[in-house]
């Protein structure tokens, strides 16, 4: 279909959930990350109901949205859909490029005043949902969302500080590589990301990857001797607009 119009948020979770349902990766715990990320995370990878926090760092272009990416890219490829709330900086071109399915990807920009109500239905019908952590967001806001994911087997991914997540993961530093004696493009940085959370996450951890590299995230300077991996094809996106109080617009195909 060219365009739909939905109202409210609960429409938007009946037209997602029908499109996830069906998700080849719906039947596995634990989504996959990228073999350089599993290291990071007790489980290997994005296990559902599990609240994935990453770091904004300072300053905020700080490495964390290629980490995102990172994040995002093999759940995404395997068949699951993936959600970004408040991130209206985040490309779809980049997306693409990282291994995103641009045809399993819905965008909420600028949720607005309704973020809560946004982020609720998306978790009710996405696989993993990303989402900025406005500075207004109370605990028990928190607390509640984190427990919808738990329940409805989504992965949350706040982008900011969040108190009680499983994991959080940061960009603590980074060198970009590409630059020449007064000449050259930057084409990827050397990033180290820490690791801290709770129970099997409680001791903290580091590694050093490129962000992004070859088209695939290495461990530096360990190399997994996996091959070059080619992003996904651009595809049509889908493009969900603002606030659950005003109609929410889904452009692309279902």
């Amino acid at each position: 279909m060219a365009g739909r119009m939905v109202v409210g948020s609960a429409a938007l979770a009946e037209l997602v959930r029908p499109a996830s349902a069906p998700d080849p990766a719906g039947g596995h715990r634990v989504l996959p990350v990228r073999p350089e990320l599993t290291g990071l995370l007790p489980n290997r990878g994005l296990r559902r109901g599990s609240t994935i926090a990453v770091g904004a760092g300072q300053p905020r272009r700080s490495g964390a949205t290629s980490l995102i990416l990172a994040l995002l890219a093999e759940a995404s490829r395997a068949g699951s859909w993936c959600a970004v709330v408040g991130v209206p900086t985040f490309g779809a071109g980049a997306a693409a490029e990282a291994g995103i399915a641009l045809d399993r990807l819905a965008l909420v920009p600028n949720p607005g005043p309704e973020w809560p109500t946004v982020v609720a239905a998306l978790i009710d019908g996405v696989d993993v949902v990303v989402t900025a952590v406005p500075t207004t967001v109370s605990a028990s806001v928190a607390t509640r969302l984190a427990a919808r994911a738990r329940q409805r087997g989504s992965v949350l991914v706040p982008y900011g500080r969040w108190d009680g997540a499983d994991v959080t993961l940061q960009v603590v530093r980074g060198v970009w590589e590409g630059l020449g004696p007064g000449r050259g493009r930057l084409r990827r940085r050397e990033v180290t990301v820490s690791a801290r959370g709770r129970g099997a996450a409680a001791r903290p951890k580091e590694i050093k990857v490129w962000l992004p590299g070859d088209e695939l995230t290495r461990v530096i300077p360990r190399s997994t001797g996996a091959g070059a991996v080619r992003a996904a094809a651009p595809r049509r996106l889908r493009v969900v607009a603002p606030a659950a109080v005003r109609p929410l617009t889904v452009v692309g195909s279902a």
